[in-house]
């Protein structure tokens, strides 16, 4: 797939499946709300309800920073089926200028995270590769 068609889709997207490893080798996989600078990726903790406060996620980070984003699209038309993964490394953002612009991009996206910002931390997600495919072309 076309580089800056993945960027597009994965740009587009209002949810993505983010995808760490435990401190057991373990692949652990939440859904997120994101966006994408350049070639950053950013998502914050929210308010939404949550078991803990201290998440997997973030334990999971703090043992391995390299994460996964997959971005994808699902219909009954194969043809139209395609998925953006995004390799990537982490630094977790307790505070600071870019954990702020980070919070501004993310509310500009998402009506609710301007109603009521993310308490943090804020994740930046470095893009190292982009990987994808399209069902553009199968024979059905």
């Amino acid at each position: 797939m076309d580089p800056e068609l993945m960027r597009r889709r994965v740009a587009e997207a209002r949810v993505g499946r983010l995808a760490t490893v435990t401190p057991e080798a373990r692949p652990h996989l939440v859904p997120v709300c994101f966006v994408l600078a350049e070639d950053d990726l950013y998502w914050a903790v929210d308010q939404k309800p949550k078991a803990s406060r201290d998440l997997a996620r973030l334990r999971n980070l703090a043992v391995n920073a390299l994460a996964e984003l997959l971005v994808d699209s699902y219909e009954e038309d194969w043809t139209r089926l395609w998925w953006v993964r995004a390799a990537c490394t982490t630094t977790v953002l307790e505070s600071g200028p870019e954990a702020e612009r980070a919070l501004d991009l993310l509310a500009a996206k998402y009506p609710q995270y301007r109603a009521r910002r993310p308490a943090g931390p804020v994740v930046r997600m470095r893009v190292l590769r982009w990987s994808g495919w399209s069902g553009e072309g199968i024979d059905l």
